[in-house]
C-alpha cells in the first residue's frame, strides 16, 4: 500500500510540474518576438515527434504505411480538412494493402 501512495503522489508531482512551473517563472509577459515565435511551434514540433515514428508500425507492412503517409502529407499541403486527411490515409492503406 506504502509503494502505491508514493508511486501516485511522485506520478501527481511530475504531472503537476511542468503545468505550474512556467506560470511561477514567468510572471511578466514574454516580449522577446523570438522566443515567442519559438513557442508557437513547440506543440506542432512535440506532436510530431510523437507521432511521426508511430505511424510506419501502425500497419503490418511498411509499404502501405509509406503509401497512407504520402497522401495524407499531399492532401495536408493542400489544406485539406484533417477529416478528409485522416480518410484519404485510411482509405490508401486499405487499398494498398489488398494489392500487396
Amino acid at each position: 500500500m506504502l509503494y502505491a501512495f508514493i508511486a501516485t503522489v511522485l506520478m501527481a508531482l511530475v504531472t503537476y510540474l511542468p503545468r505550474v512551473l512556467p506560470i511561477a517563472v514567468f510572471r511578466k509577459e514574454i516580449k522577446s518576438t523570438y522566443i515567442r515565435s519559438f513557442l508557437q511551434y513547440v506543440p506542432y514540433a512535440v506532436l510530431g515527434a510523437l507521432t511521426f515514428p508511430d505511424i510506419f508500425n501502425s500497419t503490418s507492412s511498411y509499404t502501405t504505411a509509406v503509401c497512407g503517409t504520402i497522401v495524407a502529407l499531399i492532401l495536408a499541403y493542400r489544406e485539406k480538412s484533417l477529416f478528409v486527411v485522416a480518410l484519404g490515409a485510411i482509405l490508401t492503406v486499405y487499398v494498398t494493402g489488398l494489392f500487396l
